[in-house]
């Protein structure tokens, strides 16, 4: 008997984790119905919440959602715009709603759901008043219940069709490995299928840094096309953007390594390149001249709404994000060529994180002009 074959018949020998077999997606958008979907083909009975209730009542008329009209839902698939009925009997929440919209929805939530029922972070972003994490919100409002966080490289149309897709599935580490009763391994083999790929992860932090800043840095790539910049230009910002990222997570206590992986390196590549990204197409707006309007209605656009918290945490841990920051500006009104010129213009550096903080190099260029630095 070759070794291959030993260790294949030593593999399914392993008791695996337990996979939630009934649950909810509290919220209706794009994501959400991805999400619903991906538990389907996994072979949960899945049960989508919708706050309009007008969604409910278009999939069951046309087993379409208005959020995602090119995906017909299987009738296994319940959609409901009633949170109770939504949550009542589930093993598993999942909470896929706006950052700004978390907390009040996981407020209701706490209501309907048992205590030890946990549940998964699908929001990316901060929250504006408080300059909270997701998580932060979520165990303000859901004291000492479990949960884990879902991010990554993942634009809802895709993982609605079936594409292939990888994600991170982080919670904290109840002990030394990922065992079968870990929360990120169930969660993990809850969604896996043929398509979708689940990785684990215990760095919640890290995790959660990386799916809000990206969409930051996703409006600055698509602000730079919008101004007829080319790839040179794109893969600058998405390399200074990640080193952004990582500076911020490792003052909150991030590990490193997580920003190399799909939620950190994987999700921004995806996000500042592809017209797909609701940030990335708002900034090819902003680039172009145009002042498109932001609604609570509809696709949330996280970066815009997120950049100014970004931002704030960074000033405060006196981390240094100079592209965030520009893009802030850029939101807050500042014209869009004197932020570039700034940013052009900035001391010249080292580029290893072990020199960052070492001495920099007046720019010639800022000669021309009249700017402040921007490091």
């Amino acid at each position: 008997m070759s070794n291959n074959g030993a260790a294949t018949r030593f593999c399914n020998d392993i008791v695996g984790p337990t996979a939630f077999e009934n649950l909810a997606i509290i919220g209706g958008g794009a994501w959400g119905t991805a999400l619903a979907l991906t538990a389907w083909r996994a072979g949960r009975r899945a049960t989508l919440w919708a706050r309009e209730s007008s969604v409910a009542e278009a999939v069951a008329k046309t087993r379409r959602n208005p959020f995602l009209p090119s995906v017909e839902l299987p009738p296994e698939l319940t959609v409901t715009d009633e949170l109770d009925e939504a949550l009542h009997g589930k093993q598993l929440a999942a909470l896929v709603v706006p950052s700004q919209h978390l907390r009040d929805i996981a407020r209701r939530v706490e209501q309907f759901l048992p205590n030890d029922v946990p549940v998964v972070i699908c929001s990316k972003g901060v929250e504006a008043k408080t300059g909270m994490l997701m998580s932060e919100v979520v165990a303000d409002e859901m004291a000492d219940r479990p949960f884990a966080v879902l991010s990554g490289p993942t634009f809802a149309i895709e993982v609605a069709a079936g594409q292939p897709t990888a994600a991170t599935v982080a919670a904290p580490l109840t002990g030394k490995g990922f065992g079968p009763e870990e929360l990120a391994s169930r969660v993990a083999v809850t969604f896996a299928t043929e398509a979708f790929r689940p990785y684990l992860s215990a760095d919640v932090t890290g995790v959660e840094i990386g799916g809000a800043a990206k969409n930051v840095l996703a409006i600055a790539c698509g602000i730079a096309a919008g101004r007829g910049m080319g790839a040179n230009a794109r893969a600058a910002l998405i390399t200074r953007g990640l080193a952004e990222i990582v500076r911020l997570g490792k003052a909150l206590g991030a590990r490193p390594e997580t920003f190399i992986g799909l939620s950190g390196a994987g999700d921004l590549m995806l996000t500042c390149s592809d017209e797909k990204s609701r940030n990335y197409s708002y900034g090819k707006a902003l680039g172009a001249g145009e002042r498109p309007a932001i609604s609570d209605e509809g696709p949330i656009v996280e970066g815009a709404v997120n950049a100014k918290s970004i931002v704030g945490i960074a000033s405060t841990l006196g981390v240094e994000m100079p592209i965030c920051a520009a893009v802030d500006g850029i939101l807050r009104g500042q014209p869009v060529d004197r932020a570039i010129q700034a940013l052009l213009a900035s001391d010249l550096r080292a580029e290893p994180a072990a020199f960052e903080n070492g001495p920099r190099i007046r720019n010639p260029a800022r000669r021309r002009s009249k700017e402040p630095v921007r490091r």
